[in-house]
């Protein structure tokens, strides 16, 4: 039995916690959805949902790794009453983090593209149809794709090969630092941007005519969908995190760190881009592509910005290969805990295995274009992103709140205690029939609806 690695400090939990929550779920999909539902309004009911549901989650997700000690692929089967059967989920929740994976990694290599491109200027100066262009151009070369696209994979596991603390931890708390100081300084630059008041306005100033616009109930359930899609909750990813640390803090006060720093780097993606729109009239609903676009249109007017473009890039690498790191570490410890598998070894296979697994996706944007799922214009991308973000997720995320909830899984008595133990904010007692039947039903909903949406369209 190999002895199990724990990490360093405190600090070290909650930044590799945030840098798993912190990802394209902020700086790519919580922009362009902010565009699409309707502004300052969409963004208040998200941090609601994500108060309601993706806290309590949080919490249990790190109780159960916690408590077992074992990361998804053991915790229930470790937690459960003998006989239980609530460990079937695991392994569709291991297969989750690889489903995430198959298209996380092809974002992720758009983004060390643009790194590179500013590098070498080929993206200085461009018009708004230029750089359109640009992206278009990108996405039809399956060779340059698959490029960018195993950079990603196999450097994140080559730094989860070095291990947690040398390797994981170690390298996640500078890119955090890193993101946190340059997203700041962009955001302060966006915001002075000579005409990006309207843009500012539509992302600070509620507005019902942009709830009426987009539809209540379409902007309720994309609100819900993020908050799942942000926090990464439902497949294990937290349960990990939670199997490697202490007992000395409460779980509550430790996700509550966690949530805001994640929150705070989407809030404040909002403040780089949708002035920028404003500025340099690229429409705030213009949909994935929107971090792509807007961007460079941005530093192609700043003065240096082909530097800051370039360091803009590199820092939004960062919170992609944050998250990529955090869910390799999941699939890695799944291979070392459940199969024996050294480290390194256990590194090395599964960096095969998700390259492979992630070319559908790069290449649905080219080769396999003829295979569109959801209607015209859609794509393998959009069919791995349904597959996550509308039924493993909530499904997931379901489970976890049962089985910390219900006598026949782990139980309420049980998870309190580990969720209280240490200093530091309690779980509130008094939410037990929020946490039992309302949270429940929202998941439900949020499934029933993303397969309704699917049907309709």
């Amino acid at each position: 039995m190999q002895q199990r690695e724990t990490l360093s400090s405190r600090l070290g939990f909650i930044l590799l916690s945030a840098g798993c929550a912190i990802g394209l779920g902020n700086v790519w999909r919580f922009p362009f959805i902010t565009g699409r539902y309707g502004g300052a309004t969409f963004v208040l009911i998200y941090l609601v949902f994500l108060a309601v549901f993706g806290l309590p989650i949080m919490v249990m997700e790190f109780a159960i790794g916690r408590a077992s000690r074992q990361n998804i692929g053991l915790a229930l089967k470790t937690l459960e009453p003998k006989g239980g059967r609530w460990h079937i989920y695991s392994p569709f929740a291991i297969a989750g983090n690889y489903l995430l994976m198959m298209y996380y990694t092809t974002i992720t290599g758009w983004l060390l593209s643009y790194c590179w491109h500013y590098i070498t200027g080929d993206l200085a100066g461009l018009s708004p149809e230029g750089v359109s262009s640009y992206f278009g151009a990108l996405l039809s070369q399956p060779f340059s794709q698959i490029v960018w696209m195993a950079i990603a994979v196999f450097g994140g596991f080559a730094i989860v090969s070095f291990g947690l603390q040398k390797g994981v931890e170690s390298i996640t708390k500078k890119m955090m630092v890193g993101l946190l100081v340059l997203i700041v300084v962009l955001a302060v630059h966006s915001i002075l941007l000579p005409g990006g008041e309207e843009g500012l306005a539509f992302y600070l100033k509620p507005s019902l005519g942009h709830i009426r616009e987009a539809g209540l109930f379409d902007v309720v359930f994309a609100a819900m969908s993020q908050a799942f899609f942000t926090l990464s909750l439902g497949i294990g990813a937290m349960t990990i995190f939670g199997s490697y640390i202490d007992r000395n803090h409460s779980l509550t006060g430790e996700s509550l760190r966690v949530i805001i720093l994640d929150t705070f780097v989407a809030l404040v993606s909002g403040l780089i881009i949708f002035p920028a729109c404003s500025a340099y009239g690229v429409e705030v609903n213009a949909g994935p592509t929107l971090l792509f676009i807007s961007m460079p249109n941005i530093f192609s007017k700043m003065a240096g910005g082909r530097f800051w473009g370039f360091l803009f890039f590199l820092f939004m690498s960062f919170a992609a290969m944050s998250t990529v790191i955090a869910v390799f570490e999941n699939i890695a410890s799944y291979w070392i805990d459940v199969r024996q598998v050294p480290r390194r070894k256990a590194c090395a296979i599964n960096a095969i295995a998700v390259f492979l697994l992630s070319l559908p996706c790069l290449l649905g944007f080219n080769v396999l274009s003829g295979f569109q799922p959801f209607g015209a214009g859609t794509g393998v991308l959009d069919f791995e992103d349904f597959l996550v973000s509308s039924t493993l997720l909530p499904l997931g995320s379901l489970l976890f709140c049962l089985f910390c909830t219900q006598k026949s899984g782990w139980g309420w008595s049980a998870f309190l205690k580990e969720a209280d133990l240490g200093t530091g904010l309690k779980f509130p007692r008094w939410s037990r029939l929020w946490v039992t039947w309302g949270i429940p039903i929202l998941f439900i909903l949020v499934f029933i609806k993303g397969y309704i949406d699917i049907l309709v369209h």
